[in-house]
């Protein structure tokens, strides 16, 4: 193959663009060897072990960081240079897979609407039941309006930790940086919850997730605020006030960014009583104390908007970076 031709496909921006395409023509796929899947069941091994010797406090959990990190690499590393080594389009589609597998933003969308599709028919079992594939907290006490909130709120913060941060540690450390992301914020998903039994032994890992998310989720203000300025019916000025003033109002350092700017950009008020295990968590609101509580099947739309043409703007600024900077992420493929 011509050697131009070659570096063209292999250059960090045109990787990106690609692994960005690839998951908003196919979406995430489901399937039982998917690569993220693959570590939560590694991850749920080392658990039970872990716990059999009774390392369930947080000494416990600093080794189940630092165990799935450094084997899941090792694995990585250890089939990229094995591919790299029979030739190098075996090691480029192994990175484009990855990549591809590191993003979550159609799937997202796709659900999103189901939700706004149940909302539009009034059906709330039906909501709940799809909201309940979106969101990690009790739905039994939900209305139709606490369903659209709780749909609104999961793709704004999502849309950082499935698009916009995997995105930025592409641009500096490629696909292992992608890796790494994905796997603190599987560990943060499944042993990250503040209660009795992942309150030490989580620690670490929701620790090392917040530390990995606040810039990418300080990234995400913006590209929502912008974003909501170019988009008919939303407020772009509103949205940036609002994600600064009550970013805070969450206990996550890095969730208020995302939930607050969407709730600024869509003059809507977010968030509201919120139940986990069956206890209310918290019963504060983003927003203006104006706006309405709760989100329609229309916000729901308006929101997938907002969170598509900010995932467009974070790709285009981030492709760009790489291309006309010059710069080469580390253990770049």
């Amino acid at each position: 193959m011509n050697i131009e031709l070659v570096e063209i496909l292999t250059h960090p921006a045109t990787m990106l663009v690609a692994i960005f395409g690839l998951d908003l023509l196919f979406g995430d796929p489901v399937y039982r060897f998917h690569p993220v899947r693959l570590i939560g069941n590694l991850l749920a091994w080392y658990e039970t072990k872990l716990r059999k010797f009774r390392l369930d406090g947080k000494f416990g959990g600093i080794i189940l960081v630092l165990f799935l990190l450094g084997s899941v690499l090792l694995i990585f590393l250890s089939i990229s240079h094995f591919l790299a080594s029979l030739h190098w389009s075996l090691s480029w589609f192994w990175s484009m897979y990855l990549g591809w597998s590191f993003l979550a933003l159609r799937d997202l969308l796709v659900h999103a609407k189901h939700v706004a599709e149940a909302l539009k028919n009034d059906d709330l079992p039906e909501s709940k039941k799809q909201v309940g594939m979106l969101i990690g907290r009790d739905t039994k006490q939900m209305d139709l309006n606490a369903c659209g909130r709780a749909t609104v709120e999961s793709v704004s913060e999502n849309l950082n930790d499935g698009v916009i941060a995997p995105l930025f540690y592409f641009c500096f450390f490629g696909i292992a940086g992608m890796l790494v992301f994905k796997i603190l914020s599987t560990l943060d998903s499944m042993v990250g919850y503040r209660n009795e039994r992942y309150q030490n032994f989580g620690w670490c890992a929701a620790k090392l997730d917040d530390i990995l998310s606040w810039i990418p989720a300080r990234i995400s203000w913006l590209l929502l605020s912008g974003s909501a300025v170019l988009i008919p019916g939303l407020a772009g000025i509103n949205a940036f006030k609002v994600g600064w003033q009550d970013y805070a109002k969450l206990p996550s350092p890095n969730a208020g960014w995302c939930e607050a700017t969407a709730a600024g950009a869509l003059r809507i008020k977010l968030c509201g009583p919120i139940w986990r295990e069956g206890k209310l968590a918290h019963d504060y609101w983003l927003g203006d104390a104006n706006d309405r509580e709760g989100a329609t099947f229309q916000d729901i739309h308006r929101m997938n908007k907002l969170a598509l043409t900010s995932a467009f703007f974070g790709a285009g600024v981030s492709g760009s970076f790489l291309w006309f900077s010059g710069f080469v992420p580390f253990f770049s493929t």
